[in-house]
């Protein structure tokens, strides 16, 4: 998994991403919005399974991790950084999704404005087990898998082979990663040190976390870093709009 999020205030960025392209699980340490242009996407990480298309808007919260399965029609996204105590996730639409991308363009904290402004929330249907799941396991981290098998009628070994396929992290992981993202989403409030917000990622991607001390239990290898506007995974968007 890649993991992305320089120390500095992020820009607004625009992404065009090809028909059919994947793009596998990744983190993001800062918050921000992703304002969905043309086309859409699936969506799965942290904030559940979202399906998304023109005008809709994912609110991404600090440390959250997922991957994207862009639609035949390929995608244009707005990304927009976001401040402030907002935790996320969040799904949503707006009027005037061009609008917000014109004024990014000159002005990213202005677009920021005018996406509050014309942001309306909306659900997301929960589709199936995985999606039943991860809504349970956001909701309270501490849940019993073995609970959670027999609710949906399923061996312990089915529900982990099956939620690993959609989201590409077992059960166990993702709530592992939903317990230290409860813990340890404060720290990135724009007030924390680099070490501090690095430290609170290494959490998230292990599982373990001390809120005390911020100093992982386990560590992995740091595979990358960068803006929100820049992937280092193949396939790669174009700089201009497909």
């Amino acid at each position: 998994m890649t993991e992305r999020g320089p120390s500095e205030r992020l820009a607004a960025a625009r992404e065009c991403w090809a028909p059919a392209a994947r793009l596998g699980r990744h983190r993001h340490r800062q918050r921000y919005a992703a304002v969905v242009l043309a086309g859409g996407y699936e969506e799965c990480g942290s904030g559940g399974r979202l399906r998304v298309e023109a005008g809709d808007v994912l609110l991404h919260g600090c440390f959250e991790a997922h991957l994207d399965r862009f639609a035949k029609a390929g995608a244009v996204i707005m990304n927009l950084p976001l401040s402030g105590t907002w935790t996320g996730p969040g799904l949503g639409r707006v009027a005037d999704p061009d609008r917000l991308a014109r004024l990014a363009e000159r002005n990213a904290a202005a677009a920021t404005e005018a996406l509050w402004e014309e942001y309306q929330a909306r659900n997301a249907p929960l589709q199936d087990w995985p999606d039943l799941l991860a809504a349970d396991l956001r909701r309270d981290p501490q849940l019993r898998l073995a609970d959670c098998a027999f609710t949906h009628g399923l061996a312990a070994e089915t529900l982990s082979r099956g939620f690993a396929r959609l989201f590409a992290v077992t059960p166990t992981a993702f709530r592992a990663e939903a317990r230290a993202r409860r813990a340890l989403t404060g720290l990135c409030d724009g007030r924390a040190s680099t070490c501090l917000c690095r430290r609170a990622e290494r959490h998230c991607r292990s599982g373990a976390y001390d809120t005390g001390h911020c100093c992982p239990k386990g560590s992995l290898r740091r595979r990358g870093a960068g803006q929100i506007g820049s992937r280092r995974q193949s396939p790669r968007p174009s700089n201009t709009d497909p």
